[in-house]
């Protein structure tokens, strides 16, 4: 049996980590009356516990296993930009580090003196740790949308066995994302679903935002107001050549569209920028070989600030139908970028489709940036970065071999030498 002083040791030392622990942080012996106070009120519940602030002075530091509550950090998100206007990303929650950094250079060069706010559709539910890290990302609100099956799934006439044999085509043909459903799904939903989502019909202007992008200049003007102020209703930064396997009945299919639908081709179109073929806009080299008069030129739709209500107009509703009824979005692999384009280049103005030449933008594998060095100078630009593989890339794709920009200048809106809007360099108006 156990002594009487082996008991006792550890008595006393429970005793003491109980007074050294518990009690200081229970009760204050300077504002208490010993004699007559209840012991048991020292386990009873503290209805107003201290409260921690890590953005306070001698709180503690936040840790990497703590948790920053949402509503901590508050920030004024009313908007400043004078625009109806949003940027949106189609985004996965698996995507969230390449969403923040696409975000966080966005921000920094542009939205943070906007507070536009931002749109993320899903076609399932966002997660929380999605929500809070992009929440505390962006400068103006934030919305989280769901998008509904009928909107991102294939329609309901697409022939299953013609679905899969043109998918066992595509991976047999070395398509780029050509044995991908989800990239079908996607492709189409840019075509002819996004500007429907109910969230969007509140805007009439939408920035789409890509994941792992990079903005390589300061803006220092709103984009969506120089469109609006100068009767603008699409702008872009690159047009490159399209992969035509993955478009093969594309333009076979426009055409019957236009011959079915003539008087809805713009009489100041931009058809010929897709449908010359002369190599001296191209440094004198063979253009990426069509079997279609089609150039395969398109405005590389990743970046693209434009007016929604172009989308929502009768015309590009019937043309989008009429591409969707043929199934080319699912028995192959059209992408949203020259279904986008070919539609601008037919129904639109071509004067009312812009190029932002002074918009520094990375997207692997291409970049493009100014060419004036008191521009890139003024507007603090970056232009260079790393590739996938490591590799340097310091060199804009703008007048590069594969580019159509050239050709845009020659037969489409031409190169302006004029501001078209007021600058900011390096000062606030």
């Amino acid at each position: 049996m156990p002594s009487i002083r082996t008991l006792t040791v550890p008595l006393i030392g429970i005793l003491l980590c109980f007074c050294y622990y518990i009690i200081p942080n229970s009760i204050s012996f300077s504002s208490i009356d010993l004699a007559n106070y209840d012991i048991n009120q020292l386990f009873n519940h503290n209805p107003h516990p201290p409260t921690y602030d890590p953005l306070k002075h001698n709180q503690p530091k936040l840790a990497s296993n703590s948790y920053l509550e949402q509503s901590i950090p508050f920030r004024n998100r009313q908007q400043i930009g004078k625009e109806n206007a949003t940027l949106v990303m189609l985004v996965r929650n698996k995507e969230l580090k390449g969403a923040l950094q696409s975000m966080r250079s966005l921000e920094d060069r542009f939205n943070r003196h906007y507070r536009y706010p931002w749109v993320f559709l899903n076609e399932v539910p966002f997660d929380d740790e999605f929500i809070e890290q992009t929440t505390l990302m962006a400068s103006g609100e934030t919305f989280y949308e769901l998008i509904p099956e009928e909107d991102w799934e294939q329609p309901s006439f697409i022939d299953e066995e013609k679905y899969e044999n043109g998918i066992a085509k595509a991976i047999m043909d070395g398509v780029i994302y050509g044995g991908t459903k989800s990239y079908r799904n996607m492709c189409h939903f840019n075509s002819g679903y996004f500007y429907r989502q109910e969230r969007m019909l509140n805007y009439d202007w939408y920035f789409r935002v890509e994941p792992d992008v990079e903005y390589m200049c300061d803006f220092q003007y709103d984009p969506f107001e120089l469109l609006r102020r100068n009767n603008k209703i699409y702008g872009f930064v690159i047009a490159i050549t399209e992969y035509e396997n993955t478009i093969p009945t594309l333009w076979q299919t426009v055409e019957e569209f236009m011959a079915e639908y003539p008087e809805l081709v713009h009489p100041n179109n931009s058809l010929d920028f897709i449908t010359t073929h002369e190599t001296s806009l191209n440094h004198w080299k063979s253009l990426v070989p069509s079997s279609t008069k089609y150039n395969l030129c398109h405005f590389w739709s990743n970046f693209e600030i434009a007016n929604l209500n172009f989308f929502r107009s009768e015309a590009y509703g019937k043309y989008f139908d009429y591409l969707d009824k043929s199934g080319g979005f699912y028995y192959e692999r059209w992408g949203d970028a020259p279904v986008h384009s070919i539609g601008l280049n037919i129904l639109a103005d071509k004067n009312s489709i812009h190029h932002f030449e002074d918009i520094g933008y990375y997207h692997a594998p291409y970049l493009a940036c100014p060419t004036s060095k008191d521009v890139v100078a003024s507007k603090r630009c970056v232009c260079k970065t790393y590739g996938v593989d490591g590799d340097r890339i310091d060199k804009p794709i703008d007048v590069g071999l594969f580019s159509c920009l050239s050709r845009w200048w020659k037969y489409g809106a031409g190169k302006s030498f004029l501001n078209e809007i007021d600058y900011t360099f390096n000062y606030e108006k």
